[in-house]
């Protein structure tokens, strides 16, 4: 690709890294370019007319997310096979307007009937794939220094964050597993902070003429950049069917299926939507409460062997036809289920790394008790942590887990607020909470 005298050596970090962006995602100036077929185009062109009616070409242009040019050219070639004609919009004379022929209308429900999608032009599958490789999430080596300043603010043991670095940059599965409550899930969720982005995520693909949705507002957050700026500076203007966003972080618990593991197809919709696994690509993927789902240990374990080893995810349509796509994720499964009642060792091996998430020490609870005091604008008392500590844990053999802080806190000011109109936390307040909080086996007698 031509980069018109400009040397990446000479710019900032943050700057080369919109540059790349723009790079991965050049603007096609051609039909041809945009890697799909003329009969998808004008499919896509007929449906949105269908929706909006009367449409100008730099609205049109808009919604496809396609050049003027290229919109011009698809309009010359509908115009001509009696499809959309020129028609004024009243009150505006400032640019022509086009609309669909009764033909049109025709073809345009048609098409409606063969896929329900409309937004922007998809990408084709092997730019998609292209570009994903491009931004891999496995292309970022994770430093010991990293690891600690992304956690600077965060209790946790050090021996704990070392393996989990060395796990991510494995590019293999993590398993991490523990008592309910011990941060399993806090901590791989912040595992993002690690990678830098933004990435680039297409509205959607294609395969062939069948379109997939990829892009999910739920998962893909947008970032304010200026990519075009860059994109000129290499002599191509940024492609508008890519979003720029931050990398996808997603997390799934018991509802997890087998089915969200696949492109699923909506009847009453006519719409193909990726699975999870690939609107997670250049991120991390989360698996929580492993051993909750509708879908047992050893299926869900099997389906992730060969796009772990291959890094390639097989996946298909309604129609039949198969595709591939990257599998670039860091694969993360948590649960408070022991491994072993889970999976036998042999198979376990093949999952990768194993970390457990134990109790906190006591110095440990202590500083983030004394964070939520702050954090929860009530005076920290080192008297009540002792007695929380040794009286209300210890005799109760209740270990120490970080979520206890911040639940019970919290509870104690509910019930000052209600009972005092004040915030403020003491003895008779926390053997409140710690009643309303924890399940007595006698409670059940």
């Amino acid at each position: 690709m031509q980069t018109q005298n400009f040397d990446e050596l000479t710019l900032p970090r943050d700057e080369l890294g919109l540059v790349r962006l723009a790079r991965n995602s050049a603007r096609p100036k051609t039909i041809e370019e945009t890697g799909l077929s003329r009969e998808l185009l004008v499919d896509i062109i007929a449906k949105h007319f269908l929706d909006r009616g009367t449409m100008s070409l730099a609205e049109l242009s808009e919604a496809t997310a396609l050049s003027g040019v290229i919109v011009e050219r698809l309009l010359d070639f509908m115009r001509a096979e009696a499809l959309t004609e020129v028609r004024p919009k009243p009150g505006d004379s400032s640019c022509l307007h086009y609309a669909l022929t009764d033909r049109g209308r025709s073809t345009a429900l048609d098409a409606m009937l063969r896929s329900g999608y409309l937004g922007p032009a998809p990408v084709p599958v092997s730019q998609y794939a292209d570009v994903v490789r491009a931004q891999s999430i496995h292309k970022h080596t994770v430093s010991r220094e990293a690891m600690h300043r992304s956690f600077h603010d965060t209790v946790i043991d050090q021996s704990l964050l070392d393996r989990l670095g060395s796990s991510v940059n494995s590019g293999r599965a993590i398993f991490l597993y523990g008592d309910a409550g011990t941060g399993k899930t806090y901590v791989s969720q912040r595992l993002t902070r690690l990678f830098p982005g933004p990435v680039l995520v297409p509205h959607a693909i294609a395969v062939g003429n069948q379109v997939v949705q990829v892009f999910d507002p739920l998962i893909h957050k947008p970032v304010d950049i200026d990519l075009e700026r860059d994109a000129h500076r290499l002599g191509r203007g940024h492609d508008r069917r890519f979003v720029a966003c931050d990398r996808p972080s997603v997390i799934t618990a018991g509802e997890l299926t087998a089915d969200m593991l696949e492109v699923t197809y909506e009847p009453s919709a006519r719409l193909y939507e990726a699975p999870m696994q690939m609107r997670a690509n250049n991120g991390i993927f989360i698996i929580d409460d492993l051993g909750r789902q509708r879908i047992e240990p050893e299926k869900l374990f099997n389906r992730w062997i060969v796009p772990l080893e291959e890094r390639v995810d097989y996946l298909h349509l309604k129609s039949g036809r198969h595709f591939s796509v990257p599998f670039d994720v860091v694969l993360i499964f948590s649960t408070n289920i022991h491994p072993l009642e889970l999976a036998d060792e042999a198979f376990l091996r093949r999952i990768g790394y194993k970390i457990q998430f134990t109790p906190m020490s006591p110095d440990a609870y202590a500083q983030i008790w004394q964070d939520t005091c702050v954090d929860m604008e009530v005076g920290f008392d080192p008297h009540l942590l002792q007695y929380v500590i040794n009286e209300l844990h210890g005799r109760n053999h209740v270990p120490l887990l970080p979520c206890h802080p911040r639940d019970l806190i919290g509870m104690a000011v509910d019930h000052a607020l209600y009972v005092h109109d004040e915030r403020f936390i003491d003895g008779d307040t926390m053997r409140w909470a710690w009643n309303n909080y924890f399940v007595s086996l006698r409670d059940a007698s």
